[in-house]
């Protein structure tokens, strides 16, 4: 179970995150929707303290951090915990995709370069990678670029996956391969958080869906509840813009 405690931040006197409080589940994906400027990247950069939050506390299974009082020692075990996937892939150009997913395993997790390389390859397997191990980053699509990414995060065996819009740097008949490798993940039981504009990907994907507003948790509940049965104005108003019919 992970416990997010009144998590605020502020930058230049304005709440972009006010006072936010979430339960995450084991195995559970949780899905942050909302405007842009509402504060979902900020939320997920917060967790793993790439963002300094202004006050808060996280407990990840009896890891307590008060963000107050944060140590250097907390900080790096707060971010093996929390293995994040960027939109921009963020690879190492000049190292192959075997050697981008290695790198981590080696030096945070000290394996060794036998035992990195064992696991790393069956990660590129799970993301129908294995024929690109040895390719440099240059030479692999933006799809393929971002399923190194996250087989990298995923060798980690973070207790929580943070996914800040992973599709959204893609051309579009290159988001469904990364998306079916989130889906398949998601199916092995890995917790995840995820930002994503991507609303039928979140129906499919999340158990719960958190919708942000200025800041705060305006609503939350299944995506059944959320995209079809709003309660708040602002939530219908946002979705109104979605024609499509996410009921099956």
């Amino acid at each position: 179970m992970i416990t997010i405690s009144n998590l605020t931040k502020e930058f230049s006197g304005q709440k972009v995150l006010d006072g936010l409080n979430l339960e995450i589940k084991k195995g559970e994906v949780v899905a942050l929707v909302g405007a842009s400027g509402a504060g979902k990247s900020t939320f997920l950069r917060s967790m793993n303290y790439l963002e300094q939050p202004d006050s808060g506390t996280i407990d990840i299974d009896g890891f307590k951090v008060d963000f107050n009082a944060i140590s250097k020692e907390q900080i790096l075990t707060l971010r093996r915990k929390l293995a994040m996937v960027f939109q921009q892939f963020n690879l190492f150009e000049r190292r192959t995709a075997l050697d981008n997913v290695k790198e981590g395993l080696k030096i945070v997790k000290k394996m060794s370069d036998a035992e990195a390389t064992v696991l790393a390859k069956q990660e590129l397997a799970k993301v129908g990678l294995s024929d690109r191990e040895n390719h440099y980053p240059r030479h692999l699509s933006g799809g393929q670029k971002q399923r190194v990414a996250l087989a990298r995060a995923l060798a980690m065996k973070p207790d929580v996956l943070l996914l800040d819009e992973p599709t959204s740097a893609l051309d579009p008949e290159l988001v469904g391969e990364v998306e079916k490798s989130i889906a398949d993940a998601a199916k092995a039981g890995q917790t995840m958080v995820l930002v994503s504009h991507d609303i039928a990907f979140v129906y499919q994907v999340a158990d719960k869906v958190l919708f942000l507003e200025k800041g705060k948790i305006l609503e939350q509940g299944t995506p059944e509840e959320i995209f079809n049965h709003p309660k708040e104005e602002r939530t219908k108003e946002f979705f109104a813009s979605y024609s499509r019919n996410f009921q099956e």
